[in-house]
């Protein structure tokens, strides 16, 4: 099961990102994939919007993790953009992460499929031919706990968000 998306402002990528954080739970992992631009960080701002974390999320490029911790369970930001070799993300000590009490997002997971858990939530987002603002968003899940995430997501967001076909 995939559920396709299709905004067409960044207010609608966070809003989808709003509806996601609100329906995380602890050790939920999320993968984002796409090219630099494409909604990444702006998803991620969402869903710590939808957790309930109040401070501005930003993307942790030159750091590689960001950890925020006020809202309903922590959230783990995670940018490998800048990673060489997938070691460099085995050295991080990601597991921590993914398997600890809070939800982690992943942008340029893609870098380091190796180091990535078997289950997860699969989000490419890409640009729309068109208007410079319009994203697709491809969701893929990957495990029990992801399809039952996507079918909640789905349920969540407006109907005229999911594309046709």
């Amino acid at each position: 099961m995939t559920l396709t998306l299709e905004t067409s402002s960044p207010e609608q990528t966070a809003a989808v990102g709003i509806a996601l954080g609100r329906l995380v739970q602890p050790g939920d992992v999320l993968l984002l994939q796409g090219p630099l631009g494409a909604g990444k960080t702006q998803l991620t701002q969402g869903l710590a919007q939808g957790v309930g974390i109040p401070e501005e999320v930003t993307s942790p490029t030159f750091i590689l993790v960001n950890e925020y911790r006020t809202g309903r369970l922590p959230l783990y930001h995670v940018d490998l953009y800048r990673i060489e070799r997938v070691e460099e993300a085995t050295d991080l000590g990601l597991d921590e992460y993914f398997f600890g009490p809070g939800v982690t997002v992943v942008e340029w997971a893609d870098r380091a499929p190796a180091a990535m858990p078997d289950e997860h939530l699969l989000v490419e987002l890409r640009y729309v031919s068109g208007q410079e603002t319009d994203r697709r968003l491809r969701l893929t899940p990957r495990g029990e706990r992801y399809e039952q995430l996507l079918a909640a997501l789905k349920a969540a967001i407006p109907a005229a968000l999911v594309a046709s076909g």
